[in-house]
């Protein structure tokens, strides 16, 4: 399948190439400036309820109603489509309490989403290929967390987007949860994507995955170096590393973010 540069493209199991979002976010000449205090304190201001993150150029919500993760539904489906992996048809399950839905957008339009999801009874959607390598990070006391459903419109897409969208997550998943050890189902071609600008490291064997038809290998990464990273690399926009940990927010931020993740957990 030939690849098709400057299109749509997504970053989970059943996406596009990751690394032209890289590319396209310096080629298209997306300037990364420090957040002044008066765009920071908007970020605690603003009445839109559902709104985690207020930008001038983006809002990261919470996709909190069945309405707005059939929106997440439909982005990861025309990147499917798009991409020539087969649609799966799934909607966001309605109401599951295992699982958060995040939604960079402009007003109504979603450009961009991804899940985290939560170890419960019903394990991780990752079991499905990869029981027993999670197992063992279970039987070594490890609180597992998975994300699921990356996609990235990259007409609106920029590393900035990005390092939002799993900043967030981490607070959800690290802050809130306690995780501790977090996996991501990829196709094998975005492996390099997560190694190099995350730091992921693969633990499961190229697989089959029947939902898609496509492959999958099974990546994973501690919470506690995302954390380190953040300490040492979050709000510096783009200096200091070749990572999207330089585009994640520095301490202040994440502390304004979580207060205000801490009211649609109340």
């Amino acid at each position: 399948m030939s690849h098709r540069s400057n299109s749509r493209y997504e970053l989970d199991n059943i996406s596009a190439d990751p690394v032209s979002l890289a590319h396209a976010a310096d080629s298209d000449g997306v300037v990364m400036q420090p957040l002044s205090s008066d765009v920071y304190d908007g970020w605690l201001a603003t009445d839109a309820e559902e709104i985690l993150l207020e930008r001038s150029d983006f809002q990261v919500r919470l996709a909190d109603t069945r309405g707005r993760r059939n929106k997440s539904s439909l982005l990861i489906n025309r990147m499917y489509s798009w991409r020539g992996y087969k649609r799966d048809g799934v909607s966001e399950p309605s109401g599951d309490l295992n699982r958060i839905t995040l939604q960079a957008c402009h007003g109504d339009n979603v450009f961009g989403t991804l899940s985290l999801g939560f170890d419960s009874g019903n394990g991780l959607a990752a079991d499905a290929l990869y029981q027993r390598e999670i197992n063992q990070f279970r039987q070594s006391g490890a609180k597992v967390c998975e994300l699921t459903r990356l996609a990235v419109d990259p007409k609106e897409g920029s590393k900035e987007v990005l390092g939002a969208l799993f900043h967030l997550a981490y607070i959800y998943g690290a802050l809130l949860h306690a995780a501790t050890d977090v996996f991501i189902e990829v196709n094998p071609r975005h492996v390099s994507f997560y190694k190099r600008m995350l730091d992921f490291k693969q633990v499961g064997e190229l697989r089959m995955c029947a939902r898609v038809e496509a492959p999958a290998v099974l990546l994973h990464l501690e919470v506690a170096y995302v954390a380190e990273q953040i300490a040492r690399y979050g709000g510096h926009r783009g200096r200091g590393k070749r990572s999207l940990y330089p585009y994640f927010f520095s301490r202040r931020e994440e502390e304004g973010l979580m207060r205000r993740v801490e009211r649609f957990t109340r």
